[in-house]
């Protein structure tokens, strides 16, 4: 896998524009493009193999708000998208695959309601990305609004010999901050899980990614990066 493979560009949407948050803040935010698919379009000409995109407005709300920007992100290129954000039933889960998304990404639900969130993971093996949003060492659910009494891989550990994909491990204190991402917790859950784990949260730099590029073996499959590609920081096209 390359350094650019590694890669998944992230399309944050509110409001149907391309936008992104500082910290999870949902006060603190940026809008970068007026129409994501031109910025999914623009990925995808960069030579990128995958795209995460994430709706915001659905993380606050508890079920998919923008669902037709992503539609037209979906119809619009032909790399995979996996998609997160207010996925809080099977039914919503069931929609966003109907419209061409590959995976979803799927956290509060698991900790909530575990029935429906099996039933997901149980009808679309391998498609569900189980999220694992970390704030002051803690998972946080319902757009970052909530803390549980779990640690990252406490919570993880309990969907770790399901179906599905892998793990989105996201350091929301670094999140849209540039502070550079946390190799070691990345690092620690991927050893001790079975399942590939993403990461995401604080990448400022080409440095950054390459920190996490080299944690390949321990079954870090790819790195989330938002801001850093939008202030340019990282520019894919070089790459």
């Amino acid at each position: 896998m390359s350094l650019k493979e590694f890669i998944i560009p992230a399309i944050d949407i509110k409001d149907g524009k391309a936008v992104r948050l500082y910290k999870g803040e949902f006060d603190k935010v940026k809008v970068y493009n007026d129409n994501p698919e031109d910025v999914a379009k623009y990925f995808q000409d960069c030579g990128v193999k995958q795209i995460h995109v994430v709706d915001l407005d659905g993380a606050l709300e508890g079920k998919p708000k923008n669902y037709k920007v992503v539609e037209k992100i979906v119809k619009s290129i032909t790399i995979p998208v996996e998609f997160g954000g207010g996925i809080r039933s099977f039914d919503s889960a069931k929609a966003m695959f109907e419209i061409g998304v590959d995976k979803i990404v799927v956290g509060s639900l698991a900790y909530e309601k575990e029935d429906e969130f099996l039933k997901i993971v149980n009808t679309y093996k391998n498609k569900v990305i189980v999220g694992i949003d970390a704030k002051d060492g803690k998972v946080a659910i319902k757009g970052w609004i909530e803390k549980t009494q779990y640690t990252p891989l406490e919570f993880a550990k309990k969907y770790d010999d399901l179906d599905i994909f892998g793990f989105l491990y996201t350091d929301v204190n670094r999140d849209g901050a540039m502070v550079g991402p946390n190799v070691e917790g990345t690092k620690y859950l991927a050893e001790n899980l079975k399942h590939f784990v993403i990461a995401s949260g604080g990448v400022g730099s080409l440095q950054d990614v390459e920190k996490l590029y080299q944690l390949r073996d321990y079954g870090v499959y790819g790195v989330v990066v938002g801001k850093a590609i939008y202030e340019g920081k990282i520019k894919l096209e070089d790459l």
